[in-house]
């Protein structure tokens, strides 16, 4: 899809963690719907406009207040989707899911390929992301992969927080 090659451009910053559950167990929980109420330590609501695989659509309110559309590109069983988010009638950033195993272990991988500051050129753009952008977006993605693994181990649903707040979302 030209679509994805196009928003993959941009710097990409990236959290993976092996998981305390299957491949199953992990896809379970991040592909139904209204999951981030469950897994999400910075989500206030999570509200499914439409869930249809690749087609699902939802909204995603933070604790801040700060409200996001996830639109979903693509949908794989087990394997992960990819989607664009972002606030309604702005620009997006790219963001994959991916579940894979290795040596009986199970891991999840999420990629955000952050809109900010995308139309400059890399050179000027290179110290804002490497010390600014994308040491936030580790520690947000680390926070949500942990909160998906505290779910799938716990069955119970992450406190608001539970791995310290975060500046843009808390």
């Amino acid at each position: 899809m030209e679509l994805i090659a196009n928003l993959k451009k941009n710097w990409s910053a990236q959290y993976r963690k092996k998981m305390g559950g299957s491949k199953e167990d992990v896809w379970k929980v991040i592909s139904m719907q209204n999951n981030l109420n469950y897994v999400h330590p910075f989500c206030k609501k999570n509200k499914v406009i439409l869930w249809d695989g690749e087609k699902s659509k939802d909204i995603l309110v933070y604790l801040n207040d700060l409200t996001f559309i996830r639109e979903f590109l693509t949908w794989e069983k087990n394997i992960g989707y990819s989607l664009i988010i972002g606030e309604k009638n702005k620009q997006k950033s790219y963001v994959e899911w991916e579940i894979d195993t290795i040596n009986d272990d199970t891991y999840l991988t999420i990629t955000v390929y952050p809109y900010f500051i995308k139309n400059l050129p890399k050179f000027i753009t290179f110290f804002p992301y490497y010390l600014f952008v994308i040491p936030k977006l580790k520690s947000y993605l680390k926070s949500v992969i942990n909160g998906i693994d505290y779910y799938i181990e716990t069955k119970k649903p992450i406190p608001k927080n539970y791995f310290g707040k975060h500046s843009w979302f808390s």
